[in-house]
């Protein structure tokens, strides 16, 4: 993905009840380059991103309840502001039962409602903590964890986010035969965001583990549970144990490592320990012959230590992970632990965020395309998505010419390469059928009920795809979601309407601008068909080498010099990026934006772009990609990002552009500045 706002799903917010959401804030003031904003006594040679945004990053205090802060979070707080207002207008709409409307201002309004939410106390949890402590044997134990599973992991960044779930799903395309869907399955379990943290021996990591620890204990006796920190340290061992046969982050993100193909009858042998019937039966997945099995390894672990760790141990574990899960809808003192760890320890925040900003976050995970349809209705005018297909077609040309000029790939490469780019089915601002949302009940006045609802029908909804056509209409962002993604097995992009707003799309503003930010953000999505995993799946989605032996060996040889650079940035004293983990978003950030300049340039016809606020064309190219990475983050939320996230912090992604001859040219950049690349070692990839 393009751009990765991070925000803890456990940071729940406990103010007083809001009356009513807040309006909807205005478009920003500022059309074009943010002047004010820049730093003219750094050279742009010796830090491009500090040049563009260093008197902003000076002036700017990140909120109290922010891990993080910049332009994205500013479009962001907009867009939840606009939803806000629209399920508001929902709610007072008087609509009938079980419809759209009626469902989205319920599902709101009930979150809101914490005074019924503090009377019900935990009696939502009483029948699954009653079922947690009846388990007795291991084939129970199974049967809990299989009813546990989920639909919340995405294969393809190869995480696992929930730690509700032992294991989690994702339904999609068979990378061996893209013409059917595949269950796959994927690590988890984890109470931290990644296995360093259970593992890395450093003083800072042995701090976090502490703060973690008195967090379970605490949950524990919320839970009612005696004993608490004699228990919470026992669940605190499991998890260590779990981490330890976890694979990496960067294993993880291989496609080749991850295809691996079991049956049913396959994990009995290969991940003996858990009772492998009772979980599909209970996860209802009876049916399925075939699974794809992301990280066989961890697989064999934690299937063993479900039949070597007590009982008790696992019912502790289990009992905290059910409190933890559902924090977001239980009483203030949950929420308010909750926040303790997962928000200041872990984002560095201060102050939780409003209720009515997760208010907006709970009804968008139920109804996010009801609340989509109502969005793009009201803020995305047919003019701005035709605006944003229009730049979508000049950079497939930019970036089919690209291809076409290589002069490393062989014609028979090429062809193929070019017959990809060919079908990419490009999503902007939409999907093209909406999903129905008709089997979901919500129920005014219970908001734990809505959730583990809603949970339920997106799991059930993600089964009923197993065995049926491939959609490739699917979105799996909604519309309001500022973000971008590329889908390699399916071949398609999504582009939601929410990242087609100023100031990263503005109609108000010079087009090259655009093109710098957003035109950056689509040949991103491009050339993610084309990066180190993208590159490995033909024009079909199917997993196969369409490439020449000699070919690849040019193509690995970019990777390898892409990955020495980024593993040269050191956030930290102790603490690098690392190269392999976020490499396939390092060539979508080269190739991608590469392809919007050629792009921009293509838009003009062989003329030059006007000089605007003292730029040229393409220092105001540069520029607007640079300020598109504005953000200030806490230290502990960018160490989690660099150990967790496969994206390069956004400083070091602005940093692309010393790849591009073209910037050296606008900027005058010569030999002896710090970003300065020899022209050998720029690296050019498509």
């Amino acid at each position: 993905m393009r751009r990765s706002w991070y925000s803890l799903v456990f940071c729940l917010a406990v103010p007083t009840l809001v009356a009513a959401p807040p309006k909807a804030s205005p478009a920003p003031a500022i059309q074009g380059l943010d002047l004010s904003g820049m730093d003219r006594s750094m050279a742009p040679g010796d830090g491009f991103f500090a040049y563009a945004n260093g008197a902003w990053l000076q002036r700017t205090e990140i909120p109290a309840d922010l891990g993080s802060f910049g332009v994205g979070h500013e479009v962001t707080d907009r867009t939840d502001r606009r939803v806000a207002a629209l399920i508001k207008a929902a709610a007072a709409s008087r609509a009938p039962a079980g419809s759209d409307p009626r469902k989205i201002g319920d599902c709101y309004r009930s979150f809101m409602d914490e005074k019924t939410i503090e009377a019900k106390g935990l009696s939502p949890l009483k029948p699954i903590f009653k079922t947690i402590d009846s388990i007795r044997d291991r084939k129970a134990l199974a049967h809990y964890l299989g009813t546990t599973l989920r639909a919340d992991v995405d294969v393809l960044n190869a995480t696992h986010l929930d730690t509700a779930n032992l294991f989690g799903l994702w339904v999609a395309q068979d990378l061996d035969d893209p013409t059917r869907y595949a269950p796959f399955l994927l690590q988890g379990g984890l109470g931290m965001p990644e296995r360093s943290y259970y593992l890395d021996p450093s003083a800072g990591m042995a701090a976090v583990r502490a703060q973690y620890l008195a967090h379970v204990a605490a949950m524990l006796t919320l839970a009612g549970l005696p004993e608490a920190p004699t228990r919470a340290a026992a669940v605190m061992d499991l998890e260590t144990r779990m981490a330890q046969v976890h694979v990496s982050r960067e294993d993880s993100g291989d496609v080749l490592k991850g295809n691996n193909h079991w049956t049913r009858a396959d994990f009995a042998s290969k991940a003996p320990g858990l009772d492998w019937e009772a979980f599909f039966a209970a996860a209802e997945l009876k049916q399925p012959e075939v699974f794809v099995v992301w990280q066989p390894s961890a697989f064999t672990g934690l299937s063993a230590l479900t039949a070597e760790v007590p009982l008790a141990t696992w019912k502790d574990y289990l009992t905290f992970h059910a409190l933890q899960h559902r924090a977001r809808v239980l009483p203030k003192a949950v929420v308010d632990q909750s926040f303790s760890f997962y928000g200041k320890v872990l984002s560095g925040t201060t102050q939780p965020r409003e209720r009515w900003n997760h208010g907006v976050a709970v009804t968008n995970q139920a109804l996010g395309e009801v609340v989509g349809k109502a969005y793009v209705a009201r803020y995305f005018p047919p003019a701005e998505k035709a605006r944003a297909q229009r730049m979508v077609a000049n950079i497939l040309a930019a970036f089919r010419m690209r291809i076409e000029r290589l002069d490393w790939m062989s014609p028979a490469t090429k062809a193929k390469a070019l017959a990809k780019l060919a079908i990419l089915k490009v999503g902007v601002g939409y999907p093209d059928r909406w999903q129905d949302y008709g089997g979901l009940r919500i129920v005014a006045g219970d908001a734990f009920g809505n959730t583990e609802r809603a949970e339920r029908f997106e799991y059930t909804r993600n089964l009923r795809k197993l065995g049926g056509p491939i959609d490739r209409t699917e979105w799996v962002m909604t519309p309001q979601t500022v973000n971008a993604v590329n889908l390699p097995v399916m071949n398609t992009l999504n582009f939601p309407a929410a990242i087609l707003q100023p100031p990263y799309f503005d109609p108000k503003r010079p087009v090259v601008m655009d093109y710098g930010a957003t035109g950056a953000t689509i040949g991103h999505e491009v050339s993610h068909s084309f990066d180190d995993s993208g590159s490995l799946f033909d024009a079909t989605g199917k997993l196969n080498n369409w490439w020449t032996p000699e070919d690849m060996q040019h193509f690995q040889a970019s990777a390898d010099q892409l990955v020495k650079q980024y593993g040269a940035y050191r956030p930290f004293p102790d603490l690098a990026i690392n190269g392999k983990q976020t490499l396939g978003e390092n060539i979508a950030d080269v190739a991608g934006l590469a392809a919007a300049y050629d792009a921009y340039r293509l838009s003009l016809g062989g003329k030059e772009a006007p000089v605007v606020q003292g730029f040229t064309g393409d220092q105001q190219f540069f520029m607007s990609f640079a300020q598109s990475w504005r953000e200030k983050t806490r230290e502990p939320l960018l160490r989690q990002q660099i150990l967790a996230d496969g994206h390069a912090p956004a400083a070091y992604r602005a940093a692309t552009v010393r790849n591009l001859d073209a910037w050296y040219g606008a900027f005058q950049v010569k030999p002896g500045r710090a970003l300065y690349l020899a022209p050998a070692d720029r690296v050019k990839v498509w």
